[in-house]
């Protein structure tokens, strides 16, 4: 398996294809509005950003963005798009070592991160993100529910339980990628270890789970 930042770095031209599937119209348009307004006021970090879907949404409400991915091929997209406020700002950034910013933000998202980290690495990333946030800092997560016939189907499962996908680009190549599904009990149990308030909204394609830095 190729990395992740390679894939995407790859695919960036066709990624925002995904958000054309007709049946998942319904849940965009929900999830266009329940999301930003999770941010209203606060200083964001938003975390894999990639082409920038989300960002111009949550800038609308946020007073604060700072966009952060791995490849400069969807960073140069994400920065191409329209920011009214000019509030928003892009860095490259690794997520597994994220750089020590001179202040805290109150709140984080992000979309379709999660399924790619490996079980074994999700405390780690947890604890490096919560120590570049403010305590009772809101974090959302969003990302896909496995759904039969409009999801990828799952090619294989390691050792370790994670799942993969077979994917294909437009240039013919071929690409197995690491996309986990986790239950919302999963989610529940696990982001109850790092925060309070912990919720899980389940669409029908995909989920939002949000919950609140536990104070010092």
């Amino acid at each position: 398996m190729e990395t992740l930042e390679a894939y995407y770095a790859r695919r960036a031209a066709e990624y925002e294809r995904i958000y054309a599937k007709p049946e998942r119209q319904a849940d965009l348009a929900r999830m266009r509005k329940d999301i930003p307004a999770l941010f209203t006021g606060e200083r964001v970090l938003e975390i894999a950003c990639g082409t920038g879907y989300w960002t111009p949404l949550i800038a609308e409400q946020a007073r604060t963005v700072l966009a952060i991915d791995y490849a400069e091929e969807t960073l140069a997209i994400a920065r191409a798009k329209k920011y009214p406020k000019a509030n928003v700002r892009f860095e490259q950034a690794d997520i597994y070592a994220l750089p020590e910013w001179p202040e805290k933000f109150s709140a984080c998202y992000g979309g379709f991160w999660w399924s790619h980290v490996p079980l074994g690495k999700l405390e780690v990333f947890l604890e490096g993100l919560h120590r570049r946030l403010q305590a009772n800092a809101r974090v959302a997560f969003m990302d896909n529910t496995y759904f039969e016939g409009s999801s990828t189907p799952v090619s294989r499962r390691d050792a370790e339980g994670n799942t993969y996908q077979q994917r294909r680009l437009d240039d013919g190549s071929s690409h197995e990628v690491l996309k986990n599904f986790p239950s919302p009990g999963e989610m529940k149990a696990r982001l109850a270890r790092y925060g309070t308030d912990v919720q899980f909204t389940d669409y029908q394609y995909y989920w939002v789970a949000t919950y609140r830095i536990m104070a010092a």
